[in-house]
């Protein structure tokens, strides 16, 4: 089963930072956003991840690339190029790094990836959203009710669109809606492959609108309710707040 997370997006709310790299790649306790979500599945168990490139898709292919030398202290010998390294961390991950394109929208991204996902099963998530979710009971509901896909449904800022839910089942997506039942798409999804039959290649294929529509007029789509804690990185005020949860020791995303 492969984690699939989409890193390809331009972090426009944030700024001159969302110019310079990759939202995903912004640091929350000098660690990558990106590196907080992969933490999040690996507690559970999770460790092969698919990564969905885009806007400076190079700079999460170099970190990766220069993972042990991003994350761990050493001594390099310049006389014959040895490397030694203290404190040694060692995520035991296996991650595929896809150029998806740079323009391309989200479905067409799920799509590009289709030759990595050997699995009948395979999560997905955005590479800016934390939560302390449980990824097991996630699945399990997923397996219980085989519909193709699973969101999670969490309560965020009144700023984004939500999803209508009749006893788990989605009903509709609204945009930005006045009044509402309060719960949105956090991220944290699993999918049937037979998803990938509403997706194609095009890079004008999107995700939540049009496939993720489709499939809920077809009853297809089931929500797993979230209560607990989640934040989507999406602005530099959001970065400022998860920084100062985990300086507290109040990040409740930090499950590991």
């Amino acid at each position: 089963m492969k984690i699939v997370i989409l890193a390809g997006g331009l972090g426009t709310r944030l700024g001159s930072t969302g110019k310079l790299m990759p939202k995903p790649m912004v640091k929350v306790a000098g660690k990558p956003i990106l590196w907080h979500v992969m933490k999040i599945y690996s507690h559970y168990g999770f460790n092969e991840f698919v990564i969905c490139l885009g806007y400076r898709g190079d700079i999460i292919k170099d970190y990766f690339f220069n993972f042990n030398n991003q994350n761990n202290d050493f001594t390099v010998n310049t006389e014959n190029g040895q490397i030694d390294y203290h404190n040694f961390i060692n995520e035991k991950w296996k991650v595929t790094l896809v150029d998806t394109g740079l323009d391309t929208l989200k479905g067409g991204r799920i799509k590009r990836i289709e030759p990595y996902l050997d699995s009948e099963y395979n999560m997905l998530t955005y590479g800016d959203g934390v939560a302390n979710i449980n990824i097991n009971n996630l699945l399990d509901f997923h397996k219980k009710h085989q519909k193709i896909l699973t969101i999670t449904g969490v309560k965020p800022p009144s700023m984004f669109g939500e999803i209508l839910t009749d006893n788990d089942e989605v009903l509709s997506f609204e945009e930005k809606p006045q009044t509402s039942q309060g719960l949105i798409n956090g991220g944290f999804m699993v999918f049937n492959r037979k998803l990938l039959d509403y997706l194609s290649t095009d890079a004008s294929c999107d995700f939540e609108f049009g496939p993720m529509e489709d499939l809920a007029k077809e009853k297809e789509v089931m929500c797993f309710n979230h209560g607990g804690f989640w934040e989507c990185a999406d602005t530099v005020r959001d970065i400022a707040n998860l920084e100062s949860l985990w300086k507290s020791g109040n990040a409740e995303w930090k499950v590991w």
